[in-house]
């Protein structure tokens, strides 16, 4: 008898009988393997079967319309954003697509419905990225949360929250994603300076006496040192408030949620052991203690499926 692959199983847990549809599910599930392979990885393992693929085709989707924002000139990107903003709503509208890449996704909105308006306030939101020139201040920094971070996190996140009314559990994301925004862009910021994209706000570096030039030629300075301790304090306050989101998904979808904020947690951690060296490069997790959190996760999450 020909054993049946978790995915497969996954896919019939979720509904996906049509042999196209499982193949276009197949096809993402491969494409978030190569550019997030542990996410694919945590995904498969910690989440109930019937949640695998719709997570899938959300990040994909997340995945594609990040490809769009990020390649190329500016006006080239512009223009390719409008017309997949117009391909994706009028597929939405329609209920129907040819492109094999959104097919997926529509059928995972008609298991999760709520995924729908996640998704139109996503691409709304992608003109706050390609129009990003820096923050003057900390409150341009949270607008910017609200007006991109917030929005790409519920199109995956509101897969995992709870049914009926989110708002609670919306207003947990934003703390969470918060923190976790503020941490992407002082461990990138080596990479996002030398692409020419100044992360952290102006207000900010001058409150500790620090230049853009200083952080550009890499000095490591006690300012700088100073600066980045403060920004991943706040970091570590926020996220330790953001940890009440655990609480409001549901009992089974736990273990996945714990995992994306222990990953952050360990890159903070990993990101203050050695701050000079994030003016070169960015600190990534511990991979034992990755493996710890994904594993006491893992035994979590059969415990909660029997």
């Amino acid at each position: 008898m020909k054993r049946v692959s978790r995915w497969e199983r996954a896919l019939d847990a979720a509904g996906v009988h049509d042999p196209a549809l499982r193949a276009d599910y197949g096809r993402q599930r491969q494409e978030v393997a190569r550019y997030k392979r542990e996410v694919a990885l945590a995904t498969a393992l910690l989440l109930p079967g019937r949640t695998v693929p719709h997570v899938i085709a959300a990040a994909a989707f997340m995945h594609r319309t990040d490809t769009i924002l990020d390649s190329g000139p500016l006006a080239g990107r512009r223009a390719a954003s409008a017309r997949w903003r117009q391909q994706v709503t009028e597929s939405l509208a329609a209920g129907r697509t040819d492109d094999p890449e959104l097919r997926p996704l529509l059928n995972s909105i008609d298991a999760h419905p709520a995924l729908r308006d996640r998704v139109l306030d996503f691409l709304a939101a992608t003109d706050a990225d390609l129009d990003f020139s820096g923050f003057a201040t900390e409150q341009d920094y949270q607008a910017y949360v609200d007006g991109y971070s917030l929005p790409a996190f519920m199109v995956v996140a509101a897969l995992l929250g709870p049914d009926g009314d989110q708002s609670a559990y919306r207003a947990a994301c934003r703390t969470y994603i918060d923190a976790s925004q503020r941490l992407d862009f002082v461990n990138d910021l080596a990479e996002d300076l030398a692409d020419g994209r100044l992360t952290l706000p102006e207000q900010t570096l001058r409150e500790h006496g620090v230049t853009r030039a200083d952080l550009e030629h890499g000095r490591d300075l006690p300012t700088v040192r100073a600066l980045l301790g403060d920004q991943l304090d706040l970091v570590d306050r926020t996220l330790a408030e953001g940890r009440t989101v655990i609480g409001l998904v549901p009992a089974v979808h736990r273990p996945m949620v714990r995992c994306i904020v222990g990953v952050d947690e360990l890159t903070s951690a990993a990101a203050r052991a050695d701050q000079g060296a994030l003016l070169r490069r960015s600190a990534s997790p511990s991979k034992p203690g990755a493996l710890r959190l994904l594993g006491r996760e893992y035994l979590r999450a059969r415990r909660l499926r029997g």
